[in-house]
């Protein structure tokens, strides 16, 4: 299970770098990762003020490139 977290942390970071194009599985890696995100901060204590940084805050808020064709 930890490897499918990596997985989408790998397509997040290398879309922040520009490796990759901002797509929808990029969007869709943000999407997991923020309801797991989620889920940390329902524990409480000191997950609760664990985010996001402001680089992936302003990834949410991007709309994403979808290939029509």
């Amino acid at each position: 299970m930890i490897e499918m977290y990596q997985d989408h942390r790998e397509i997040i970071k290398d879309s922040l770098t520009g490796k990759r194009t901002i797509d929808e599985q990029t969007m869709a890696s943000v999407a997991v990762l923020d309801e797991r995100l989620q889920q940390v901060r329902k524990l409480g204590g000191r997950f609760a003020s664990i985010s996001f940084s402001s680089a992936v805050e302003q990834l949410k808020t991007c709309p994403s490139k979808v290939a029509i064709g």
